[in-house]
């Protein structure tokens, strides 16, 4: 479970965070909305300890991130998988090679041992007998997915998607929405999502957390907020389906 609590947090004389309180539970995958500019990505680097709060408290399996020394830091991040809104991926490096690299670095698997759980990583995201394809060979869905797969190949508990489906057409954005929600049930991570489409945040997202100017407007599951009597968030929702419709 990923708790947060009280979290405030400013850079220069911008306060981005006045408050920020909510929980994600464990097995779901709650998804945070909200105008741009509101912090939401700062939020997912708080959660891995990239970022500290000014004032607050980010608990991940009951253990507070900002109190964390750089040896406990590095242990929790073992414990994520990070997408992110770029793929982030190294250009001069294969599709294998991309998805290895955290096997070589932080694990004792054998050579042969890494060239399996890189074909197993490729496998779940649909990529089978990609492992020697260049980034430049790829399109944008594809490079998403090879982003999971270099997420998923050390089997994280926790995973934090950053504009999952940011860029891709509707069809293409589709197929990372059911791929997130697959990973969710067969590996059974505990999941938070940033995104601007609404649509794909309905199709992920068990439950939502809406931020407002700094703070938490409201959370609860898309009934909840599709019936929310709070007119801005109607409002807000509303303009957001008309954008993406």
């Amino acid at each position: 479970m990923i708790r947060l609590e009280n979290i405030h947090k400013k850079f220069g004389e911008q306060e981005v965070h006045k408050g920020i309180t909510f929980t994600a539970r464990d097995r779901e995958t709650i998804v945070i909305l909200g105008k741009s500019g509101g912090g939401k990505s700062v939020l997912l680097k708080m959660i891995i300890g990239l970022i500290k709060p000014d004032i607050g408290t980010i608990e991940v399996d009951g253990k507070d991130v900002s109190k964390m020394t750089f040896p406990e830091l590095q242990k929790l991040r073992f414990k994520f998988g990070f997408l992110f809104q770029n793929a982030a991926l190294f250009d001069s490096m294969s599709v294998g090679e991309n998805i290895a690299l955290a096997l070589e670095r932080h694990s004792n698997y054998t050579k042969d041992e890494v060239i399996d759980r890189v074909e197993y990583a490729l496998n779940v995201v649909g990529l089978e007998n990609s492992a020697h394809k260049m980034p430049s060979q790829l399109s944008g869905g594809m490079k998403k997915r090879v982003g999971l797969a270099r997420a998923v190949v050390l089997t994280p508990k926790y995973m934090l998607y950053d504009e999952p489906t940011t860029g891709l057409d509707m069809e293409t954005a589709d197929g990372i929405n059911l791929l997130i929600n697959e990973l969710k049930n067969t590996i059974g991570m505990t999941s938070i999502a940033v995104t601007h489409d609404i649509h794909s945040a309905f199709l992920i997202g068990d439950r939502f957390t809406i931020f407002d100017k700094g703070k938490v407007r409201m959370t609860g599951t898309k009934e909840e907020i599709l019936n929310s009597n709070d007119e801005e968030i109607r409002k807000y929702i509303q303009s957001e389906i008309e954008t993406k419709g």
